[in-house]
């Protein structure tokens, strides 16, 4: 019977197992914090087995059996801690979560094991029993939850094998993880420890048949083996070199080694994958010969002896002598690929690039033995020789599963200038483009982040900026996605590469860094970009990317930051849109302080000038000009500080162009200010000094501005162009038929000119201006010819006939009638009044009818003007029937517009000569213009009925015209008549004149008809 250890011995040896565990859970260097508390409890436990020990613990069934089962509780607990104490560190973090479980598990254990000691001895235990109460529920209560940062870890290692994430980028990652969260130095040697660890659990794993966690360390193994910190770069060369030496007695032709007999499994037939050895010694296939033993099988497949044991080992010896047999044959295989690739004939790449990515498929060693062997290197110079896109193609797919997840090629295209050969190719046709890329991508970045190296590199051997740009603004989602990672990575390395995106229409980083860099930064950018051409739809695209804000907060700094900011801004105001953001900003006000403050120097405010000057633009006038919330600023105040600048001679015209250009923006949408700047601040004044400058446009803006600011107020202007040379300079602006807007604005300025100054109409025809204002009428734009025939009505007074004749005789009769038939209504009714003006001397130069005998005495016989009774001409008399001008005049009249109209009639009363109005008016008759001018009387406005109430009050002197129209005139006549003597007492009192002259040739018509019947 065995000897029953007293209870005392048994307390004693739990104390010491207790204190040894509790120290030995400190040392646990992974999950730590569950072994800690672990550790705690038990030293908890460890006051109250000395408290038993101390009160002399009684001997009981009860408390001996609680005391054993403490003990075991323990035990198991110390086992555990020893199980886990000298594992490998890779392999504890890869466990973690089981492990986790385990200590709960045996924490909560030995919780329940205390409480049923402390129910077996609650006397003893009194002093202490809430103390004891509080342990034993902690411990049956424990949740030990893994380290944060480890189940990320797990997670990510998880998701790789379960997407078959099996690249070296991704080990390489992984590793790094690993190391850093279980205090490993990533170093070959190290990282090989690691391995070696998990390769004996591996082992122990197969030992005890458990599959699942087999495959879960193979797929971990062969992951990490991946790393370049798994393998030992010169171990790697001396095992290629000692294969490559086996190799060199064997044919060069030679691509493989036939295998051994012993290499063939008996049931696959095929070369052995993991073979094992059943218990007589013959090797197979380790899953060939479960599937055969799971069939029910019990014999040896190839001998087909009866096996007693079924059990099988791994053959170690027979499995590294299959992996040497297929290095050799990887061997042979790399070097027929150098051959072929030297051979530089297509066929034989393509070839050589098939067996090349098979090699890398078939062992993630071949990529350091393709390193080592110069297939690399071999692969980047052909680059540059091929002609053949499908096989370039190839070479950068080839290339890009060489380099994936392999530091040391990478290195090595990167070394050997593969980037100058592989850059132009993104320029090519599609499939090689996307190849190149591909390659870029992995190279420039890692799964595990971005290498800066390589992206500096590529920044510098060949700057592929320019390609990736524009490959982005036309490929695919996923396309475009590598190339915006690739181009991150070369501005992030770069800040040239910044604005050379820039200067290719991508602004996102330029934009950021000017938003968010630090200053030197944004002035660099600035400096960058300010000089670059932007059309219209990059303008908008940098505004919508947010760079109006920091250039407006950049404008409020120091001088240079002013400059560069203000400068941009002149760029990006050019459309609509952009204008908004920048005033809905409220940059306006700050531009205006600006132009305020002093002193300031010429180039800032030039710029402010050139802001102004582009808000204004377009047509929008005053439409921008407002503050943050809307509200117009201060016009009044900007015209008449505006026009300060105008009295400094000194400024350049960068100042004063644009100056000039926004005053006239500004009057033009706001007529009242016209008044501000010409009376209260003096404007023409200091415009007309302009039309001197040297620099034409600077001339050519004030000479719009002197127009505008001469509709109001053209004082002063005559006695400027009459002094010496200025009348030349000025012609040569009515000339200069490229700026349409400057002849408008100059031929409209002698529009405005009083006509009474005779002196500058003299000088103008001398100097050939009424030529070049002719010229305008031929040739100008719709406005301008306005303004130019307004402008000869200087010309045309009926009181200087001379210069009425020079006028036609420079063929403008044809050009007015021109604008009857084709012109605007403007155009029409001025032509219309011109030609009135020459149709007034029309009667007075036609021939009498005595000369006109006197000429057909000697047989001449020229036709009698209807309307001036003698021989007329367009040249000789300015008759307006000779000219054709007449149906176009009656047209005017028929189309009923006001302003047309009323020129329309002035012009044919002409025709009807008040003390003689027969030939006259028989015209009128003739033409149909009659009808027409009665139809104003219910149509017109006051003043152009008056006008059609003086023709007809000629036309009616004539019975026979009111014979003919007599019956039409009454009724609006009447109407006129019986109208309030309030309203119009003149137009009253002429209508009642017509139709008194209409009833008093009634009269006499219907006496005559009476005294003849009779």
């Amino acid at each position: 019977m065995a000897e029953i250890l007293p209870i005392g011995t048994i307390l004693a040896v739990a104390i010491n197992q207790v204190i040894k565990t509790a120290h030995a859970a400190n040392d646990i260097v992974i999950e730590k914090e569950s072994f800690k508390i672990l550790s705690s409890h038990l030293f908890d436990i460890l006051n109250v087995l000395k408290e038993l020990e101390l009160q002399k613990l009684n001997e009981s069934p009860i408390a001996r059996k609680a005391l054993e089962n403490l003990e075991t509780d323990v035990q198991k607990a110390n086992t555990l801690v020893e199980k886990y104490k000298n594992r490998g560190r890779f392999y504890l973090l890869i466990k973690c979560r089981h492990i986790v479980k385990e200590v709960q598990d045996v924490t909560r254990n030995i919780g329940k094991s205390l409480n049923n000691l402390c129910l077996a001895n609650t006397e003893l235990l009194s002093g202490i029993s809430d103390e004891i109460t509080r342990l034993q529920n902690t411990m049956q209560r424990a949740e030990f939850a893994t380290c944060h940062s480890h189940v990320q870890i797990l997670d990510k290692l998880n998701e790789g094998l379960a997407n078959q994430k099996l690249d070296q980028g991704f080990a390489n990652d992984i590793i790094a993880d690993i190391a850093t969260a279980v205090g490993v130095v990533v170093e070959p040697s190290e990282i090989r420890k690691e391995l070696d660890s998990f390769k004996r659990e591996k082992e122990e794993a197969e030992n005890r048949k458990e599959r699942a966690e087999v495959y879960f360390l193979e797929q971990i193994i062969e992951l990490l083996s991946r790393a370049d910190a798994a393998r030992d770069y010169e171990h790697s060369k001396d095992q290629y070199l000692q294969r490559l030496r086996v190799i060199e007695g064997h044919d060069p032709k030679s691509e493989s080694i036939p295998p051994f007999k012993a290499f063939i499994c008996g049931i696959t037939k095929q070369v052995m994958v993991d073979p094992v050895s059943l218990s007589n010694g013959t090797a197979y296939s380790r899953v060939a010969i479960e599937k055969w033993f799971g069939s029910g099988e019990k014999t040896d497949p190839g001998t087909g002896e009866e096996l007693e044991d079924l059990s099988f080992r791994s053959n170690i010896q027979l499995r590294q002598s299959i992996e040497e047999w297929k290095e050799l044959n990887y061997c042979m295989r790399i070097r027929a690929c150098r051959f072929r690739l030297l051979e530089g004939n297509d066929d034989l790449v393509i070839d050589a690039l098939f067996w090349i990515r098979e090699l890398m498929k078939e062992n993630v060693i071949n990529k350091d033995w393709i390193s080592i062997s110069g297939v690399t290197e071999l692969l980047v110079s052909i680059l540059g020789n091929l002609r053949n896109t499908l096989v370039k193609t190839d070479v950068m797919v080839t290339l890009k599963d060489v380099v994936e997840g392999h530091s040391r090629n990478k290195d090595l295209v990167v070394a050997n200038r593969g980037f100058c050969h592989i850059v132009p190719c993104l320029g090519c046709e599609p499939s090689l483009s996307k190849a190149s890329l591909e390659l870029i991508h992995e190279l420039v970045i890692e799964e595990s982040g971005q290498n800066m190296d390589y992206a500096r590199e590529l920044s510098q051997q060949c700057n592929p900026v320019s390609f990736l740009i524009t490959i982005l603004m036309g490929s695919e989602v996923a396309l475009a996605e590598k190339v915006q990672e690739v181009l991150q990575k070369l501005v992030d390395v770069d800040d040239k590469n910044v604005i050379l995106s820039a200067k290719e229409e991508w602004y996102g980083p330029v934009v950021d860094r000017i938003a968010q860099g630090p200053k030197s930064v944004k002035m660099a950018m600035l400096k960058g970009i300010v000089d670059l051409e932007l059309e219209e739809h990059n303008t908008k695209l940098l505004c919508s990317l947010g760079l109006i804000p920091p250039l407006i907060e950049m404008a409020s700094a120091d001088l240079e930051a002013k400059e560069l900011s203000l400068s941009m801004l002149v760029k990006l105001l050019t459309n609509s849109e952009n204008k908004t953001l920048f005033a809905a900003s409220g940059a306006v006000t700050l531009v205006v302080n600006l132009m305020r403050s002093l002193p300031l120097p010429v180039l800032i405010l030039a710029k402010c000038s050139q802001i102004l000057e582009n808000l204004t633009s377009n047509g929008d006038g005053i439409k921008f000009l407002v503050d943050n919330n809307g509200v117009k600023i201060n016009l009044e105040s900007l015209v008449s500080k505006l026009l300060g600048f105008l009295q400094n001679s000194r400024l350049p015209y960068t100042v004063l162009r644009p100056v000039l250009r926004v005053l006239f923006r500004i009057c033009e949408s706001d007529g009242g200010l016209v008044k501000t700047a010409v009376v209260t601040a003096s404007g023409v004044s200091l415009v007309l000094t302009l039309l001197d400058h040297s620099d034409s446009e600077t001339r050519e803006a004030a000479i719009n501005l002197l127009f505008l600011f001469s509709n109001h107020e053209p004082e002063g202007v005559a006695e400027f162009l009459l002094k010496p040379r200025r009348l030349e300079a000025f012609i040569g602006l009515l000339e200069n038929s490229g700026k349409c807007d400057v002849q408008k604005a100059a031929v409209g300025l002698l529009a405005n000119v009083p006509k009474s100054e005779v002196e500058l109409t003299k000088k103008l025809i001398e100097l050939e201006g009424l030529k070049a204002i002719i010229e305008i009428l031929e040739s100008g734009n719709t406005e301008a010819k306005e303004n130019a025939l307004s402008a000869l009505f200087r010309f045309t007074d009926p009181t200087n006939i001379e210069s009425q004749k020079i006028v036609v005789e420079l063929g403008t009769y044809r050009l007015l009638v021109d604008f009857l038939k084709n012109g605007s209504v403007t155009a029409k009714a001025r032509a219309a009044a011109l030609i009135g003006d020459l149709s007034m001397r029309s009667s007075e130069l036609t021939l009498t009818s005595k000369s006109n005998w006197w000429c057909s005495c000697f047989g001449r016989g020229a036709a009698m003007c209807a309307a001036h009774g003698g021989i007329c001409s367009v040249n000789g008399t300015f008759c307006l029937l000779e000219a054709k001008a007449l149906p176009e005049l009656v047209k005017l009249l028929q189309s009923q517009v006001h302003a047309t109209a009323y020129e329309a009639i002035q012009t044919l009363s002409t025709l009807v000569q008040k003390e003689s109005p027969r030939r006259g008016a028989h015209v009128l008759h003739d033409c149909g213009a009659v009808v027409p001018i009665l139809e104003v009387l219910n149509w017109g406005s006051e003043s152009l009925k008056v006008e059609a109430l003086e023709v007809l009050e000629k036309v009616f002197m004539l019975t026979e015209m009111v014979d003919w129209y007599g019956s039409a005139a009454r009724v609006p006549l009447v109407r006129l008549t019986g109208r309030s003597i309030h309203e119009d007492g003149h137009l009253h009192r002429k209508a009642a004149k017509v139709l008194l002259l209409i009833e008093r040739h009634s009269r006499r018509s219907t006496s005559l008809v009476t005294g003849f019947n009779g």
